[in-house]
This record gives C-alpha cells, sequence and structure tokens, in this order.
C-alpha cells in the first residue's frame, strides 16, 4: 500500500463518492451553483458546475492537494530544482515564456537571456524569410516550409499552427513530416517546388531517427531536383544541441537554433521548436502566444489553490479517476481550428502520467493517466457522443469553444453553440423513464411498446464536464488554453507523486526498434528472439505472406 492510499483525506474521498446526489438535485437545489462553481482567468472561463461534486467534494480534494505539498512542488518547479529526478533535471518550459526582466536560475546559471537571444534570433530569421529577403538556391524567395520532427517536435508545431491558421502570412505554406512511412514525405515533396522550399529540421541530437531519416530523403530529393552540396545552407536550419552534425550535413552554423535539456518535447513548442509556427504567424504573434501562456503561469503559481483554474482541473480528473473508476477523459472542441487539440493534449497527458512506479519506486496502488481521446463537434454527436450518453463506462468530458467566431456566417455559429451546451446539459441531466414515456405519449404505439422504446430513451445523466470558453481563439488565449493543460497535468501527477517528465517507455520501444531494424538488415534469419519477433522479421525479409 502507498501512503497515499492509506492517508485519512484518501479514505474519506472514497467514502464520499458514494453519496454524492445526481446533478439534477445539486442544480435544484443549488440556483447560484454556475457562479460558485465557474473562474475566469487568462481570457478563459471554466464552468465547473456540472461535476459530481459538492463543497466537502471541493474541500477533500484541496486537503488532499495540500497534503501532497502541491504548493510545495509548483514553486520548485518555477524555481528550476531538479524535479526530473530519474534523468536528474529542471523543468523549465515556463522560462521559454518569461520576461526579459526575469531571472530563473538552471544549474547555476541565469537563462533568460539565452532564451530571449534564441528568441531575437529567431526574430531576425522570421523577418527575413516572411519579407522575401531570404532567397533560395535560384533566387528565388521561400513559398513553403517543411517542418521535420517527430513527438513534441512535430505536434505541438503542427497543431497550433493548424489553430491560428487565421493569423497566417499570406504567402507561406507549412507542412509537417514526422511519420518514418515514405509515403508521408513522399506525397508532401510532390507538392514542392526545391527552388522555393526551406526544410527546419528539429532534433536535439541530429541523430532521433525518423527525424533524421526523413532529412536525408528530403536532402537527396533537394539534390537531385539541381540543388548542390553548398545550397543546403540556403534551403535547411535546424534546431538541435548537436551544431557538428548539422554543419557536417550542410547547415550553416548562423541557422543552428538550440534545445535545452531542461525543456521536454512535449513541452517545447515554446522554443525554437516553435519556429513555424513564428514563420506562419509572425514573431509578434508568436509573443502573443508565448504572453498568454506566460500569463497562465502567473496565475498557476500564485493563486490560490481553490481559485486556480489548473488546479481545480486536475483535481476533478484525478477524483473520476481515482474514486469512480473513470479510464478516459474526451476533450471536445467545438471549433474547426482547434480540431488537432484533443491529439495534442493526448500526448502531453499520457506521456507525462502514463507511469506506475512514485518518485521513490514504489509500485502504484492507484490509477494514474487517463486515456486521452477526443474530436470536434458536432462531428462526435453523430458518432461517440451515443457513448458518453448511454454507454456504461463514466468518461468525463471537456467542451471548450469561443464565444466569437473567426469566419460569423448566419446562424453557423450559434448553432454550434447550441450543441455545446446542449451536450453538457444532456449529458448531465439525461432523461428518465417517465420523460420518456411522455415524449412516447401521443405516438400510436401500444403501451407495451411505449414502456420498451421508452427503456431504450433513458440516459442516466450524471456524467461529469467542464466547459472552456474564451471571447475568440487568439494566439494569447491559445497559449494560455495550452499551458493551462500542461499544469493541470502536473497537478495530477505531482498528487500521485510520479515523475511527469520522463518517458522510459518510449526510450524502450526506441531501442527494441533498432535493435529489430539491425536484425532486418543482417545476412541471416532472426533466431535470437522470441518466437513471434523472428517470425515476423523472417516474414518481413522475404516480402511476402
Amino acid at each position: 500500500m502507498t501512503i497515499l492510499t492509506q492517508s485519512t483525506t484518501w479514505k474519506a474521498l472514497a467514502a464520499h463518492s458514494q453519496q454524492i446526489p445526481h446533478m439534477r438535485e445539486l442544480f435544484a437545489g443549488d440556483p447560484a451553483r454556475f457562479s460558485n462553481m465557474s473562474l475566469s482567468t487568462c481570457g478563459l472561463f471554466l464552468d465547473y458546475s456540472k461535476n459530481r461534486a459538492t463543497p466537502e467534494t471541493l474541500n477533500l480534494l484541496l486537503t488532499l492537494a495540500q497534503e501532497a505539498k502541491l504548493d510545495a512542488k509548483i514553486k520548485a518547479m518555477f524555481a528550476g530544482d531538479i524535479i526530473n529526478t530519474t534523468e536528474k533535471r529542471a523543468v523549465l518550459h515556463t522560462a521559454l515564456r518569461s520576461t526579459a526582466g526575469q531571472s530563473i536560475i538552471a544549474e547555476g546559471q541565469d537563462i533568460v537571456p539565452e532564451v530571449q537571444q534564441t528568441l531575437n534570433k529567431m526574430q531576425q530569421f522570421v523577418t527575413s524569410v516572411t519579407s522575401g529577403q531570404w532567397k533560395g538556391y535560384t533566387g528565388k524567395a521561400i513559398t513553403d516550409i517543411v517542418s521535420i520532427g517527430i513527438g513534441g517536435s512535430f505536434l505541438g508545431p503542427k497543431i497550433v499552427s493548424q489553430a491560428l491558421r487565421p493569423y497566417w502570412i499570406t504567402g507561406l505554406n507549412c507542412h509537417f513530416v514526422a511519420n518514418v512511412d515514405g509515403t508521408s514525405i513522399s506525397e508532401k515533396l510532390k507538392l514542392l517546388d526545391p527552388e522555393t522550399t526551406l526544410f527546419i529540421m528539429s532534433s536535439k541530437s541530429f541523430g532521433t531517427q525518423e527525424t533524421l531519416t526523413n532529412t536525408l530523403t528530403a536532402k537527396a530529393w533537394f539534390l537531385a531536383k539541381g540543388g548542390s552540396q553548398s545550397d543546403v545552407a540556403k534551403h535547411f536550419v535546424a534546431v538541435t544541441s548537436n551544431v557538428a552534425k548539422a554543419t557536417e550535413f550542410g547547415i550553416d552554423a548562423a541557422n543552428i537554433f538550440p534545445m535545452w535539456d531542461w525543456v521536454g518535447g512535449r513541452y517545447s513548442l515554446w522554443s525554437a521548436i516553435g519556429l513555424p509556427i513564428a514563420l506562419l504567424i509572425g514573431m509578434d504573434n508568436f509573443r502573443s502566444l508565448l504572453k498568454g501562456a506566460h500569463q497562465m503561469d502567473t496565475h498557476f503559481a500564485t493563486a490560490p489553490l481553490a481559485e486556480n483554474m489548473p488546479v481545480i482541473m486536475g483535481l476533478f480528473s484525478l477524483w473520476y479517476g481515482n474514486f469512480f473508476n473513470a479510464q478516459s477523459h474526451v476533450v471536445l472542441t467545438y471549433d474547426h481550428y482547434l480540431r488537432g487539440l484533443p491529439a495534442y493534449f493526448q500526448q502531453l497527458d499520457m506521456e507525462s502520467n502514463g507511469k506506475s512506479v512514485t518518485l521513490n519506486g514504489t509500485h502504484v496502488d492507484y490509477s494514474t493517466g487517463p486515456v486521452i481521446w477526443g474530436g470536434e463537434g458536432t462531428n462526435g454527436q453523430h458518432a461517440y457522443h451515443q457513448l458518453l450518453h448511454q454507454g456504461t463506462a463514466l468518461i468525463p468530458a471537456d467542451f471548450i469553444m469561443p464565444l466569437q467566431s473567426h469566419n460569423p456566417i448566419g446562424e453557423h455559429h450559434d448553432q454550434l453553440a447550441s450543441n455545446c451546451f446542449g451536450q453538457t446539459q444532456a449529458l448531465m441531466q439525461g432523461r428518465t423513464l417517465d420523460e420518456a414515456l411522455a415524449e412516447l405519449s401521443k405516438s400510436n404505439l401500444s403501451d407495451e411498446e411505449k414502456l420498451l422504446i421508452a427503456k431504450h430513451k433513458v440516459m442516466p445523466g450524471n456524467k461529469p464536464s467542464n466547459t472552456l470558453l474564451m471571447d475568440k481563439l487568439t494566439p494569447e488565449t491559445l497559449g494560455a488554453l495550452i499551458a493551462l493543460y500542461e499544469h493541470r497535468t502536473f497537478v495530477q501527477g505531482a498528487i500521485w507523486d510520479i515523475n511527469s517528465f520522463d518517458q522510459w517507455g518510449v526510450e524502450l520501444g526506441k531501442t527494441l526498434g533498432n535493435d529489430v531494424l539491425a536484425r532486418i538488415g543482417a545476412d541471416q534469419e532472426a533466431t535470437a528472439l522470441d518466437a513471434s519477433s523472428n517470425g515476423l522479421i523472417n516474414l518481413y525479409r522475404r516480402g511476402k505472406i
């Protein structure tokens, strides 16, 4: 047994979870529930009233957070303490959106000046490309950017760029490549002109297998289409720590941007990894993205726990996962530009909190990270929302929507909003048997048929959700929203006493994959692994079933 599950507060929460009335009753008994259970900060509004919670619930959850020393752990992260204990690293993605006047110490050095220098270097580069000053090897301006990365180096820039499509600079387009499947990059290259294409290679080591393979393919294509080795510097830049390998590849040292050990990949879009974002939306808008995130950092670091948006969201996620056996959490975006966010939050949360031992190596006896999934409204309402409403699993939901659309056409946005709010209402209240029978009362069905069909129309309700609103989707509000989920993830990991900043499961897959690759390229059949792996490798080597 862990200390966490043996605590008095944990046991009190377990008992309390069996005593929560249906949310219909909670709303009926408290006309002020919405105002009492909502919070506004950093351009975001959170309605958390549609949760299975009473004031006692929140008091117990906040006590659990205090017992876990959440306040101290938040301070330790912002101070640059070594909280990634297995890799002996600070966790300072928040420093990437710090202001120039701040001082943040990591490994005995103030890192803010270097962060600001990198932003200024990005500014110069972005200006040269977007102004047309940067020329390709035939003297033409750049029209297309290809961002090559994997994991956080790919997903963050792609999804943020997609979300901020209304802010793109005219004349530039961006393509994102991550998958090592040759089809991915081949289909991209078919669309491109080597004379006007700029490749951004993002890899800390300049040796990440998928990223290096795709970059070498891009270089071979470039050379085959008329470019020379000396021309590579005009069409390839890098975000890496390995300057030697990048320059050997042909990249000008002046066009190599730094990466730091105190920033994990899934937290890196705020750094030079975000160069594709900055190129597409301009550096002023990129700085606004950082500003929004910084505002949420300040809120998270200073607001009392009971009024702290990431804390409230993190505690409710823990509440359902640990006391209601909720195995997944759905993120539903009611804005087409935000359609990629569920995938981004999926990586952020599952790579961070998919852990099974505490910081001291004790195996946990409670659930940690849930499966994060989702999609865009209203598409999901005609598909998996059926499971949310009438399925047997409890699946907490986050609904995210801007009050104003970038494309206000007719009644489109009114209908979108009505669907969003209607879904949260339906999840909360459900439909009783009496209500279903009343709906069928004027039908020509027999009483027996009415009862049967009514039973199929019953929905239990009492399904929890949060609703997050913003005035309009802007770089600043998007920055705050992403930082909110970063800190929400941290809150859960801090209370679970796990390391949210390493990813040894990812590393194992890479190691074994490299071993398999060597066996695929060997001269003899594989025999040294398990029977299944040997069989699959040998089938692949033969090229047919």
